[in-house]
């Protein structure tokens, strides 16, 4: 089954281009270079981009624009960067957001 976005609501039509590859908490993938990483996470099957930090809810593609913060990871070490509208290159690693960073919050009582 295809998972890959054909036509993005604010890229447009997205070209084949050479794959490249990225890792994804700590896992190596391919994706097409220049389409959003979002779009090459959601061809992999992964659907969960963060967790909410009061409620440790997931969260992952909503408006696919830019325009909410569903979809933020943290990329090459920054958090809350918009997945949806970052061009995927060679090399990125990509981590799903905890709250504000890379870390799964510490359980309470330890």
């Amino acid at each position: 089954m295809e998972y890959r976005i054909r036509e993005h609501p604010i890229l447009g039509e997205i070209e084949e281009t050479k794959k490249v590859r990225f890792t994804y908490d700590g896992k190596t993938m391919e994706g097409r270079e220049g389409e959003p990483v979002a779009m090459a996470l959601k061809a992999a099957g992964v659907q969960i981009h963060r967790y909410t930090r009061k409620k440790h809810e997931p969260r992952g593609i909503f408006c696919a624009i830019g325009r909410c913060t569903d979809c933020v990871m943290v990329v090459d070490g920054v958090p809350n960067v918009r997945t949806c509208v970052t061009p995927l290159k060679e090399g990125m690693r990509v981590e799903t957001q905890y709250g504000i960073s890379a870390r799964p919050p510490e359980k309470e009582g330890k």
